[in-house]
């Protein structure tokens, strides 16, 4: 299982992009490790009214430290697999921050 974050971030001008694997309904949210070429987050909301995309961009925020109002829904509104930008925040920050919580014991295909 890569952890390389060149196929899960990518950067744009005014800070990143990171591809996302959306879980939602989980028992608690967090960032759980990868899913192919994404990052893997549960979220404790249902798929219900926004009520998970909008948990998903707070919680981002808060794993990298920035303020919600710079993290945004650029694509997936309705499936798993989503696009979020990170404004404010360089490519390489946002990896160090994000691979903390990568679950480094997934044996590959598991995750």
């Amino acid at each position: 299982m890569s952890r390389e974050a060149d196929t899960w971030l990518r950067p744009v001008g005014d800070g990143c992009v990171i591809d996302v694997w959306a879980v939602p309904g989980a028992s608690r949210s967090g960032v759980t490790g990868l899913h192919g070429d994404a990052v893997r987050v549960r979220v404790a909301a249902p798929p219900e009214h926004g009520a998970a995309n909008r948990e998903l961009l707070r919680l981002i925020a808060r794993v990298l430290g920035v303020r919600a109002g710079d993290v945004t829904l650029e694509a997936g509104a309705t499936g798993r697999r989503k696009r979020v930008h990170v404004r404010g925040l360089d490519a390489s920050g946002a990896a160090r921050r994000l691979v903390q919580h990568l679950s480094v014991d997934t044996p590959p295909g598991h995750n």
